[in-house]
């Protein structure tokens, strides 16, 4: 590589993998013909058809993690390794490690924590057209409920600083892990970055381990959990607001009735409409409290965060970043 700032950092390629035999020893090759001083790290998660092997013999550390998910996988990676500078990717094939280049001039240029490869034309090779629509309608969800910073949450490849992955509190145990990373950054306000990358096709007999539905669904779950835990206040205001607007229904031919007779005689339904707009002000005000317990945690991260040094070579001013080596002609402009 050339001469540089990566000649004093300490760079981890980590590649979480399940059954990636046909495609991981070309992986790992790219990866360090490409970036030849990183500690190349393969996790295999349960593998039954010798992706472990395969590794091994590409030349790649190997560990292998039993708990099943891509998000177990992800926090022992995020434990066990110490870098300055982590790469994540998938072990299917599908992004390219020359790019890693420009994740990591891109990290160190923008001083970001984190940088996120978007796939270019991920919709039209999704691989099946519930993902693409998936794709579209999680990605536009996220821009509603935590913000506009990211336009790719599912991207798999990406480049962390050090002080992100060890201030990241991980507990996704699938393919949610990605969108609990773009939380992280956007409720402590980290400073990101994206690339725009190409987004390749699958070998033949490779297969995509992703379920539309079921991980979809688990998708789903995430962005409600992490809506409550990272924004209370909107989660339980629009719990709260339903149950307002139900006793409302309830409640409004029973007062028209009182205005007009003086007489109550659906007693139940007006029980019922009273205890649905007492249980909307508890809501209300559950919101009210957890939000204040929601920012001191945030700013509890935030604290850790900050109080993990960078490295010094990454201090250094934006003028010294120099070329990290071997650039495609081109790509410098997208970053």
């Amino acid at each position: 590589m050339a001469r540089s700032r990566t000649d004093n950092l300490n760079i981890a390629v980590l590649l979480p993998c399940y059954n990636e035999a046909a495609t991981i020893g070309a992986v790992v090759q790219g990866f360090r013909a490409t970036l030849p001083d990183a500690a190349i790290h393969v996790y295999d998660n349960n593998s039954t058809d010798g992706t472990a092997l395969q590794a091994m013999l590409a030349g790649a550390h190997v560990v292998r993690e039993r708990r099943q998910g891509k998000g177990h996988v992800v926090r022992r990676m995020f434990a066990d390794i110490d870098a300055d500078i982590y790469i994540i990717a998938d072990g299917d094939g599908t992004y390219a490690p020359e790019d890693a280049e420009e994740l990591v001039r891109t990290l160190l240029t923008e001083r970001a924590d984190m940088v996120v490869g978007t796939r270019r034309g991920v919709h039209a090779d999704a691989g099946r057209q519930g993902h693409a629509i998936g794709n579209r309608l999680f990605n536009l969800l996220y821009r509603m409920i935590f913000g506009p910073d990211f336009t790719d949450i599912f991207s798999g490849y990406r480049a962390f600083s050090r002080r992100f992955v060890k201030s990241f509190p991980a507990v996704s145990g699938g393919f949610e892990i990605e969108t609990e990373m773009s939380v992280h950054a956007s409720r402590l306000k980290l400073p990101v970055s994206e690339l725009e990358l190409d987004y390749g096709r699958r070998p033949e007999g490779s297969h995509s381990k992703l379920s539309t539905f079921r991980d979809g669904a688990k998708i789903l779950w995430m962005f409600a959990m992490l809506m409550k835990e990272t924004r209370p206040f909107a989660f339980f205001s629009a719990i709260s607001a339903t149950f307002m607007l139900a006793s409302l229904g309830f409640m409004a031919p029973v007062l028209a009735e009182y205005f007009e007779t003086g007489l109550v005689s659906r007693m139940p339904t007006w029980v019922l409409s009273t205890a649905l707009m007492m249980i909307s002000f508890m809501l209300f005000t559950a919101g009210v409290i957890l939000d204040s317990v929601a920012r001191a945690r945030a700013e509890q991260l935030r604290i850790h965060y900050m109080g993990l040094e960078r490295p010094s070579a990454l201090k250094a001013p934006l003028g010294d970043a120099g070329p990290v080596s071997r650039t495609r002609p081109g790509k410098a402009d997208a970053a």
